[in-house]
């Protein structure tokens, strides 16, 4: 395969990301955030069990090894829990648009919490963690100088993904990817739909009135987009991989503006364009070091 046909897998599972925060943003009018959350990854891990078939490998798995994938799946699931449930109830009180992009600063959030990893941080860093954090007052500072309840679940969140990312460069080489997936979806399914059972109200009506939006979510946004990924990053640089999913937030925009008729203007166009060329520029001492970002590749958080 190309780079250029693994660069355009890449943006077309930005794409998919993207629109997802629309397809979440739709499931809040019919369902709580946790029981469409436990149900669209529970939609993603089944949608995983084909691929765990086809590329299952002929050598049997040892009980040390199997207990290991249980146990890095567990907690990378308990991240993945804690990360997609603040966004999911962000996206309550806050646009799709505005949600992705603030989201994707765990792009700038990975390597400055690499720092307390012994890794370092160069000045392209600094500088686009500076433009996206002028970007984010832009974004989502109106009033009275305050931050939206939206916004700072969301900009919590996104602390979580980027622990999220650190934890699956940790596992990712010890384990095998399609399994650490399948594991973490189920976890986080469980975790999910445990507090849907105990604060929110499942109705099966309601359910089936956000199909829609749960099939995107769960087969889309995570069996299709995943496996999307994992095949263009097997042909593209690591950080340009990075920077070609980080667009998600530009189709999380588009999406919005074209169904939900959401808009963004003013002082929040210019916090979007802040905080794209700060995820961009973040990147750019990755494009002429690839390998230190292989660790740290985004997953998928949607």
């Amino acid at each position: 395969m190309s780079i250029l046909k693994a660069n355009f897998l890449l943006l077309l599972t930005a794409a998919i990301w993207g629109f997802a925060f629309v397809a979440q943003r739709v499931g809040m009018d019919y369902l709580g955030p946790f029981t469409f959350n436990g149900i669209r990854f529970l939609l993603g891990s089944i949608s995983l069990i084909p691929l765990l078939l086809f590329f299952r490998s002929d050598s049997r798995t040892s009980r040390t090894e199997f207990k290991y994938e249980i146990k890095a799946g567990i907690c990378v699931g308990l991240i993945l829990f804690m990360a997609s449930s603040l966004q999911q109830i962000g996206l309550i009180y806050t646009t799709a648009g505005k949600a992705a992009f603030i989201t994707s600063l765990y792009i700038v959030l990975v390597p400055l919490l690499g720092i307390f990893l012994g890794q370092s941080a160069g000045k392209w860093t600094w500088i686009g963690c500076m433009l996206s954090v002028t970007g984010l007052y832009f974004l989502c500072i109106k009033e009275y100088a305050s931050i939206q309840l939206g916004d700072l679940f969301q900009l919590t969140g996104a602390l979580f993904w980027a622990l999220h990312i650190l934890i699956i460069g940790y596992f990712a080489p010890k384990v095998d990817t399609l399994k650490l997936s399948f594991y973490q979806f189920i976890t986080c399914s469980v975790l999910s739909l445990i507090i849907a059972v105990i604060t929110e109200t499942i109705v099966i009506n309601d359910i089936l009135a956000a199909s829609v939006p749960i099939i995107y979510g769960g087969v889309f946004s995570v069996g299709i987009a995943y496996t999307l990924q994992v095949l263009g990053q097997k042909h593209s640089p690591p950080a340009h991989a990075a920077i070609i999913m980080s667009l998600e937030a530009v189709f999380a925009v588009i999406g919005g503006f074209l169904i939900l008729n959401e808009r963004i203007v003013g002082q929040e166009i210019l916090g979007c364009i802040l905080m794209l060329s700060g995820m961009l520029v973040s990147q750019m001492q990755s494009l002429h070091k690839p390998q230190i970002m292989e660790s740290v590749s985004p997953q998928p958080k949607t």
